[in-house]
């Protein structure tokens, strides 16, 4: 029998499942009401509908909590600089007060990194008595939680400055910093985000490792590559119908899902978006959602760039394209004809790459993905059509012509990559370059590769103007600050590979 999701989203109510009446094949399909509903009785809300509820909150958002259950308790949802989710769970009977007068956050969580302690050399923790600030809900940003065993919902926050203007060092206000240089220009990006992960087991193996996932249909564990399988698809098929349903409910505009080029890895594709700042908190809330209902479902969802030496990595691709006033998209051309504009972006990213790199790559683990013949660039090298490459100009009409930025990890956070694909596109708009010849083929064989450091690209980081002024000198601090410390703690542990190599042999 096929199984029915775990999810069950305020006691089952926006969730049917419909059986397609086949002898030979059985499909699972999840629709936001039904048949469910009857399982478990309804749960009352703790508070009833408020009077003032469409007077204070945004209409988008009003209208989004019309047409939900009640929420019991609502995720206030702040992202650090590492694209983790913190905040705070609230009651519903707090909703039109956060709304109306927003809630406190400590500012030193802007500067937490990925261990959850505040970097204290950024100077937002004891410093300044690690002061609070109010942070309001980002309009239109409030979704239901369909995974959770009662009605909840969720929206983002954004923090303020004290000053009665908006934290700029938060990384939501660095990608809003980057698209008003293009508003200037009469320009609007259309970014659309693509994330690779990989569904785990739980469980670590007994020395501390990762391990694929069991196979929920043959009961082997994942061992062998077939990229874009379709068995594959259909093997995982109860997990991606629901995250599929669940961006459904949430407003999250997810398109395709492919099997990747690694035994338990996929990929799942947003749709393309005028508006890049949702487009990134699409990105985010969609990390959200695969990872719970992974959970539910007894897996691990992982956006680590590189979880096991011997396999592929996992990138976050970002696609763009350029409108200008009248709607047309100034890079659209043909293949064997590359317009001016496209070629000025294309060197822009060139230009910048070296700077924005701590971006692409956060982690330590980061640049365990640069490796030879892993769909993975080396070099700043662009092409049509061509997946070796760092920029790849996809298949397509001249009109959609669009360049794809293939360098950064799932590990890194949404919204700082776009602002440093649009950054570094701007800059070569403003100052226009050659980015030189497409590369034709292999471009392993064709150019020379890049080493990186971690240490290396941490200091082009720190010591760049280019990322003072597309960024703001306060977040090149911040962000340089946390990492500095995020390398610095990394390189005092022993690890086990040291031990086996050195204990005895040295």
């Amino acid at each position: 029998m096929p199984q029915k999701s775990q999810i069950t989203p305020y006691s089952g109510s926006y969730f049917t499942t419909m059986f397609a009446a086949s002898a030979k094949l059985l499909s699972i399909f999840y629709t936001r009401r039904a048949l469910l509903v009857s399982e478990t009785p309804q749960r009352k809300p703790i508070m009833p509908p408020h009077a003032t509820t469409t007077e204070v909150l945004e209409p988008r958002d009003a209208q989004a909590l019309a047409s939900m259950p009640s929420p019991e308790m609502i995720d206030l949802i702040l992202p650090d600089m590492n694209g983790l989710l913190r905040g705070k769970r609230v009651t519903r009977d707090a909703l039109e007060k956060v709304y109306a007068n927003g809630v406190c956050l400590p500012m030193s969580l802007i500067a937490t990194d990925v261990t959850g302690n505040t970097v204290e050399e950024t100077g937002l923790g004891y410093d300044i008595g690690d002061e609070d600030r109010v942070c309001r809900p980002v309009p239109g940003t409030l979704r239901p939680i369909p995974w959770s065993e009662r009605p909840m919902a969720q929206c983002l926050l954004q923090m303020e400055d004290g000053q009665g203007g908006l934290f700029q060092a938060n990384p939501r206000e660095v990608l809003k910093r980057v698209l008003k240089g293009f508003e200037a220009h009469g320009l609007t990006p259309v970014v659309a985000v693509e994330l690779e992960f990989y569904l785990l087991d739980q469980q670590l193996t007994p020395e501390g490792r990762p391990q694929t996932s069991i196979n929920p249909c043959t009961g082997q564990r994942n061992r062998a590559t077939q990229v874009y399988y379709m068995e594959d698809l259909n093997d995982y098929q109860r997990f991606t119908d629901t995250v599929a349903e669940v961006c459904r409910y949430q407003g999250i505009p997810a398109d395709t899902a492919v099997a990747e080029y690694a035994p338990g890895q996929f990929e799942i594709n947003l749709k393309h978006r005028k508006d890049a700042l949702a487009a990134c908190d699409d990105a985010l809330l969609l990390k959200r959602a695969i990872k719970s209902v992974a959970q539910k479902q007894g897996l691990l969802a992982s956006f680590m760039a590189k979880p096991f030496s011997d396999q592929a990595g996992s990138g976050t691709h970002i696609h763009v394209s350029l409108l200008d006033k009248d709607g047309r998209n100034i890079l659209a051309c043909a293949p064997d004809a590359p317009c001016d504009a496209l070629k000025h972006a294309v060197h822009g990213l060139q230009a910048t790459s070296r700077d924005c790199m701590l971006l692409f790559a956060p982690h330590a683990n980061s640049y365990r993905r640069f490796v030879l013949n892993a769909f993975v660039p080396l070099n700043d090298c662009w092409g049509f059509n061509n997946r070796t490459v760092a920029m790849r100009i996809p298949h397509s009409d001249a009109a959609n012509t669009r360049i794809e930025h293939r360098i950064a990890g799932a590990d890194a956070n949404p919204y700082l990559v776009t602002a440093a694909v649009l950054a570094g596109m701007l800059h070569g708009l403003e100052n226009p370059g050659d980015p030189g010849p497409p590369i034709v083929g292999n471009a392993y064989d064709q150019s020379e590769h890049r080493e990186l450091f971690w240490r290396d690209t941490l200091k082009d980081f720190m010591a760049s103007k280019f990322v003072a002024e597309a960024f703001g000198e306060g977040f090149q601090h911040i962000y340089g600050q946390q990492k500095l410390k995020e390398l610095r703690s990394f390189q005092t542990e022993v690890t086990t590979l040291e031990i086996e190599w050195y204990l005895r042999q040295i």
